[in-house]
């Protein structure tokens, strides 16, 4: 084969094109990536990972500030802004050399260049404008038998409300921040939103976040969304809900924003900085996709369960794909279609099996069907709840405020979702994850044994409540 041909061309080097490429390299198969500006893409470099270092260094801040809590003495806290950024932008560098590792141990071509799709099978690579890491190929012309877009997505722009990299930010600009401002105003609150909202209160900034729809977190179970706004408020976060920013006034160093209640009454305050966290939308611009035929929705591009797109020799995976926008939904989208071209007859994507999570504090975690979702789709329904204050853990760790509530089919014990708003639930929601997997029912649950003292717990006793056999409530 030559240097310019291979079984599988991926188009982008985030979490899903790169774990894709190291899947296909397993299967056998001769692979090549196409990256035009950063190794791990948005996940690793402005997302995922920079942001979880910068609320890590929020935690430090807070429990350091509330020592006398634990019996501690901490006096004069303060941080060093450009340190707190600096950390995590060195954790990024960490992660995009493990990335280039991983490509040179699986023996992964890196393309550097910005790709466009001639035909089916057929790509032409035009030049970046970001330096060509070392032992990469460049520009040119390249074939592949199955061609793979995992181009991700950008942030959304709504009129009135264009970032100017300056006064009106997107996470970008978020994560390193000319200055901390000292009031802050958040036009969005789903995840990425919410995140931010929690680090600048945080450090400090006076934030206030408009959501348009009736609930933060839009895509949380009501319940829990709301349990996590009252803590978000308790902490300081002034929040507008079926509210909206009307206009933008920018000053020299500050926003005027106007804010329509909803209500009928119209505010405006001013702000050091906003952010806008609006969504995102799939890049799917100059890919040549139109010239193939190849179908788009809505700024994403429409698959199957296995990834393939209307054309055949296509496929897409990833936020480019379709929500949820997702680094582990688009890393697993990249594992099932290698293995359905290999042959390997994998299980198509089921997104009620895809957790969410949101940083924040208090974290919130979810996978499967809300409460109202369970309730529109017309099935008989079991909910159990648990809260974290009857959890001895969560006593002895200072941070019991939060929930666990758990939703199952009546008549099969199926579990059909699970909701978390409290400490760690992060990392617990995988457990319910994995029992959805298998089908577990409640009988199944009811014979696991949790460890003790964990904040495990509340799972167990949450699907205990359900059947009406909770033990510490």
């Amino acid at each position: 084969m030559a240097d310019n041909s291979f079984d599988i061309i991926i188009i982008g080097a985030g979490p899903g094109g790169y774990v894709t490429a190291i899947r296909a390299a397993q299967l056998g198969f001769k692979v090549a990536v196409v990256e035009r500006d950063y190794l791990g893409g948005i996940c690793n470099n402005w997302g995922c990972i920079p942001t979880k270092a910068l609320l890590r260094s929020a935690e430090i801040y807070h429990y350091m500030q509330h020592a006398r809590d634990y019996g501690l003495s901490a006096d004069n806290v303060s941080f060093d802004p450009k340190a707190v950024i600096q950390r995590s932008r060195n954790v990024v560098n960490r992660l995009n050399t493990g990335v280039g590792f991983l490509f040179k141990k699986n023996k992964v071509t890196l393309i550097w260049g910005e790709a466009t799709l001639d035909a089916p099978g057929k790509l032409t690579v035009k030049a970046s404008k970001t330096e060509a890491p070392k032992g990469s190929l460049g520009p040119g012309s390249y074939e592949a038998r199955h061609i793979i877009v995992a181009t991700g997505a950008r942030p959304r722009v709504l009129p009135g409300l264009e970032p100017d990299r300056k006064l009106v930010w997107t996470y970008f600009e978020a994560m390193n921040p000319d200055k901390m401002p000292k009031s802050l105003l958040v036009v969005g609150s789903g995840a990425i939103g919410i995140e931010f909202a929690s680090f600048y209160r945080t450090m400090g900034a006076e934030v206030t976040v408009v959501e348009v729809l009736p609930q933060i977190l839009p895509v949380e179970d009501a319940e829990i969304a709301g349990i996590a706004r009252k803590q978000f408020e308790k902490q300081g976060i002034r929040i507008f809900t079926g509210a909206k920013v009307t206009k933008l006034d920018r000053k020299a160093d500050s926003v005027v924003a106007t804010i329509d209640d909803g209500k009928g009454k119209t505010t405006a305050a001013e702000f050091d900085r906003v952010i806008s966290a609006v969504g995102v939308v799939g890049n799917i611009e100059n890919l040549g996709l139109e010239k193939l035929g190849v179908t788009t929705e809505r700024n994403t591009i429409v698959i199957d369960g296995y990834c393939r797109t209307n054309v055949p020799g296509i496929y897409a995976i990833g936020d480019v794909a379709g929500p949820p926008m997702l680094a582990h939904k688009a890393e697993h989208e990249g594992v099932i279609c290698v293995e359905a071209i290999k042959g390997l007859k994998p299980h198509p994507m089921d997104k009620l099996l895809i957790p969410g999570c949101t940083y924040c504090h208090p974290q919130v975690a979810s996978v499967g069907l809300t409460e109202q979702a369970a309730k529109d789709r017309k099935l008989d329904i079991r909910v159990g709840r648990f809260p974290f204050i009857g959890n001895g853990k969560a006593i002895a760790l200072g941070d019991d405020q939060g929930l666990t509530k758990v939703i199952f089919d009546r008549k099969t014990g199926q579990l059909l979702g699970a909701h978390m708003v409290g400490p760690e639930v992060t990392e617990l929601i995988q457990g319910f994850v994995v029992a959805m997997n298998l089908e577990t029912t409640e009988e199944e649950l009811f014979h696991t044994i949790f460890p003790h003292p964990t904040l495990s717990e509340t799972m167990k006793e949450a699907v205990l409540d359900a059947y009406g056999r909770v033990l510490n409530m």
